[in-house]
């Protein structure tokens, strides 16, 4: 889907369960990612139909030189969110999740890359806009949205931030 010579974002699939699980029982994962714990059927339940095209949030495995490191999903911002967040129309307005799974990769710049290897797939499909949530003490994950472009909007309930990116 989105290639670069070290990291490849695909479409998830069926064959991404197990991996999820791991990385969604990794309490590292779990501190900064809003998700309760996972077993198989959480995931299946979940995931599943948004494999299948059947929910609108499209998700996505991250490789690092062909190896699984890490998940990111993309959707449309449904009408009740953006009124959450204080936007009256959805002009080509994303939302954007994702985290790396293996917590050795931290502090490498992969999260950057990935995330901005994304937001150049989703200028390409016309968002005007890409909007995230973050927890406040998240400071690496603040600091690496600041450097795609990311700028603060508003803090959120349970100590998570708005970030907002605009199209140039």
């Amino acid at each position: 889907m989105i290639l670069d010579k070290e990291l490849h974002i695909r479409l998830m699939n069926y064959g991404d369960f197990d991996l999820m699980v791991k990385w969604l029982n990794d309490q590292r994962v779990l501190e900064f990612y809003e998700e309760p714990p996972s077993n198989l059927d959480r995931v299946i339940n979940k995931y599943g139909p948004r494999i299948e095209g059947k929910h609108y949030v499209t998700p996505c495995i991250v490789e690092y030189n062909n190896e699984s490191i890490g998940y990111i999903q993309y959707y449309e911002i449904q009408e009740t969110e953006l009124k959450k967040y204080g936007y009256l129309e959805n002009h080509n307005i994303y939302g954007l999740d994702q985290f790396i799974g293996e917590p050795e990769l931290w502090g490498k710049g992969l999260g950057t890359k990935m995330i901005q290897m994304m937001l150049d797939f989703l200028w390409m499909k016309g968002a005007s806009k890409v909007l995230l949530e973050v927890k406040s003490s998240n400071v690496r994950a603040i600091s690496s949205y600041k450097k795609c472009g990311f700028k603060r909007i508003k803090d959120l309930n349970n100590n998570l931030l708005l970030m907002e990116w605009k199209a140039k």
